[in-house]
Formats: C-alpha cells, sequence, structure tokens
C-alpha cells in the first residue's frame, strides 16, 4: 500500500529532499483502488474514487524544504439529515514548511532552546531523516477538506411537530395555584 515498509499511512510517497533537483520538483500523485480504499477506511467514508495531488518540492533555506501545489479528491459521504450517501468532492491548496527539527540543524538552535517564528506563519513541519512523506501531506489535507457535517443537497431537518404545550410533563405546575401560608 505504500513505498515505506511498515508504515501505517493509507498513501505514501516519500521524496528525499538531498536528491532535488535545485528548482525543485513537482510531482503528479494518483492513489490506486487499495490505497483510496484504506483513506475511505481512515476517514470513515462510504468510498474514496479519486485522489489526485499536484504538488511541487523545492529546497528552501540550507535544510528546509517547501511543498505547494493542490489536492482533489472525489468521495461519497454519508448525510447527517438522512443518512443517505451522496457524492461530494474535495479540493485543497497545500503549502507548507518543512525543516529538520533543531537539534538536527547544524549551526542552529541546541535542543531545548526556543526557536522564534513569525506570529502570521505556521511552525515548520519537522524533516525526518531529509525525507518528506508527500502522499500522507495529499492525505491529510484531503481529510482536512472534508465536511465534518455533510448534508445531501435538498436534505432539511424537519422538527417534530409541536403537540402543544399539555405535552409538557410540567404543565400541570402551570394551573395550579399557589398556596398561602
Amino acid at each position: 500500500m505504500s513505498d515505506r515498509p511498515g508504515t501505517s499511512e493509507p498513501f505514501s510517497r516519500i521524496v528525499r529532499v538531498d536528491a532535488l533537483p535545485r528548482d525543485g520538483q513537482t510531482f503528479d500523485l494518483d492513489a490506486t483502488p487499495a490505497e483510496r480504499e484504506a483513506l475511505a477506511a481512515s476517514c470513515k467514508l462510504p468510498s474514496v474514487e479519486a485522489l489526485r495531488a499536484s504538488l511541487t518540492v523545492k529546497r528552501a533555506g540550507r535544510e528546509g524544504a517547501r511543498v505547494t501545489g493542490t489536492v482533489h479528491g472525489e468521495l461519497t459521504q454519508t448525510c447527517v439529515v438522512s443518512l443517505e450517501p451522496f457524492p461530494a468532492s474535495v479540493d485543497e491548496d497545500v503549502d507548507v514548511r518543512f525543516e529538520p527539527p533543531a537539534a538536527e540543524t547544524p549551526g542552529g538552535s541546541p535542543a531545548g532552546e526556543p526557536i522564534i517564528v513569525a506570529i502570521d506563519e505556521d511552525e515548520p513541519d519537522p524533516l525526518i531523516d531529509g525525507k518528506i512523506d508527500i502522499g500522507a501531506l495529499a492525505a491529510e489535507f484531503f481529510a482536512l477538506g472534508l465536511d465534518p457535517y455533510p448534508r445531501k443537497p435538498g436534505a432539511s431537518f424537519e422538527a417534530p411537530a409541536d403537540e402543544g404545550e399539555e405535552s409538557s410533563p410540567f404543565a400541570v405546575l402551570r394551573d395550579r395555584t399557589p398556596r398561602k401560608s
């Protein structure tokens, strides 16, 4: 299922940053039927019909990398109102920085010292052993793009008809006159 023995990722494509060309490289990923089935199971979906990603990986800084691109998925979700399956799609933009942990960076901050990050930027993801799993990254963005409360087009929630106040267990108390002491 994955390019890496022992990985638990349903969709895995490993890229070695040190093997990248100077101008970076674009990878067009397309999940296999087995990978889509595993991804559907991990996301608790009836099915994933397609998962495609076009990701460009470029070196950034001395030892880091940046991944940009798009992820597109075609899937079947279950409506939270009617519980019926219906087709849906996911389109997500990807822009993620990767850097080795500070202790691995030559000349970087020693372990235990804080690393300063600009406020309007996310912290970089860890670059482990000089590798990035761009398949797992695509799967992550696919999962993040899923509607957590999917509603089939045209489905609407109808509240039960109000049976009036008499159905309230406290209706009897409303008509009681208070006792005077």
